[in-house]
């Protein structure tokens, strides 16, 4: 095991003097100590911070990255294109979920646990492995550096417990009186009858723990796609159904282009519900950059009908009700606190990922078979 001080303190001495990537929660200590030293970057998502690092780079920086396996997917594209082609040398730090023993992970990681080494040979990407047992870190740095200096990626895969530190919590959060578990418990009602696609990290298992039903698709994994995954949902529908997706702040952020892609299809029937609490609960707390970002004016701005932001449960409620019962697409962003409490558990805990498909997918069947009003 590396204590987070020294593992960012010997980036440090080899002159990676900031970082920037999306958090994981095996990555919380080192993410933390650089972000209070004011040298981390929070990315929409991991290709994004892999080009962060590369323009870095053609100024002669150092940026390291860090970044989930379960985001490799989307750090692909500019290491192949972008950081390969050009010989833009960036180290980049994955976290292993999944991997070595997928049972002992959530279902969405057991694909990609086993595939991230065997996708980065593949492309002819340099890597080692910090698993909990290591302390030679220097060692593998000394071997990445020469992949460095030709220009190469070099891939440090990181095991649980490699990297240990004292985390007391992220710097995310933003000021609100309630939380998103108390919005949940006073909009559900309203939900009751209608297809509910809820984000992965704590919005699915909030959900699921306040009321499990047929009606609900929780993704685990597969970040920032909810509302895409509802999109495809919607059009399928008649607009007389509509399709309501909670979403998250992180989530939303790191494909911020599919609500482009929701106004220019004008899909009447959706609902989009956007949690704001400006941090990535699930793995530590950490800030997204929503406190910059005007959700309201984007979602106006992309096309769709109606965007509000609500704060009190009253409110809230009065502006989903409407939004239910008059043609969308709609935005509504509701403002919450980022909660430190135990962390409630996933539906994969009560039922497997596909039986949840096949439940929500004839819940849905059942429904088109039957005549469909808005809610009044």
């Amino acid at each position: 095991m590396i204590n987070a001080d020294r593992f960012c303190s010997r980036l440090i001495a080899r002159g990676f003097t900031s970082a920037t990537g999306v958090p994981c929660s095996y990555f919380a200590g080192p993410i933390e100590w650089l972000s209070r030293d004011k040298r981390y970057v929070p990315a929409a998502n991991e290709g994004a911070a892999l080009a962060i690092a590369a323009g870095a780079a053609l100024a002669g920086s150092r940026t390291a990255v860090f970044a989930q396996n379960s985001g490799l997917g989307n750090l692909i594209n500019p290491l192949a294109s972008l950081q390969m082609t050009y010989d833009i040398p960036v180290l980049a730090f994955v976290s292993l979920r999944g991997w070595p023993d997928p049972s002992q992970d959530e279902p969405q990681h057991a694909v990609m646990g086993q595939a991230t080494g065997r996708l980065l040979d593949a492309l002819g990407a340099a890597r080692w492995l910090l698993t909990a047992a290591a302390s030679d870190l220097d060692g593998i740095l000394d071997e990445a550096e020469r992949e460095l200096a030709r220009g190469r990626p070099a891939f440090v895969l990181v095991e649980k417990g490699a990297i240990t530190g004292v985390v007391e919590g992220g710097e995310g959060g933003l000021p609100a009186r309630c939380t998103r578990a108390q919005v949940l418990r006073a909009i559900l009602p309203d939900l009751r009858d209608l297809p509910i696609i809820s984000t992965t990290g704590y919005t699915s298992r909030e959900l699921f723990t306040l009321g499990d039903a047929d009606n609900h698709f929780y993704m685990q994994g597969s970040m920032g796609h909810a509302a895409a995954l509802g999109l495809g949902l919607s059009r399928t529908l008649s607009d007389a159904q509509p399709v309501v997706v909670l979403d998250g702040d992180g989530a939303a952020l790191m494909h911020l282009g599919t609500m482009s892609t929701i106004g220019f299809t004008a899909q009447a029937n959706l609902v989009h519900v956007l949690f704001d609490n400006g941090s990535y609960e699930s793995t530590g707390s950490q800030a997204t950059t929503s406190p910059m970002t005007d959700f309201i004016q984007i979602g106006l701005a992309c096309g769709y009908r109606c965007a509000r932001e609500c704060s009190e449960l009253g409110d809230v409620r009065s502006a989903l009700r409407m939004m239910l019962s008059t043609p969308g697409p709609h935005l509504l962003v509701v403002r919450v606190a980022s909660g430190r409490g135990t962390a409630p558990p996933r539906a994969t805990s009560a039922m497997s990922a596909p039986e949840m498909h096949r439940r929500f997918r004839a819940w849905v069947s059942s429904r088109a078979e039957k005549p469909c009003a808005r809610p009044t």
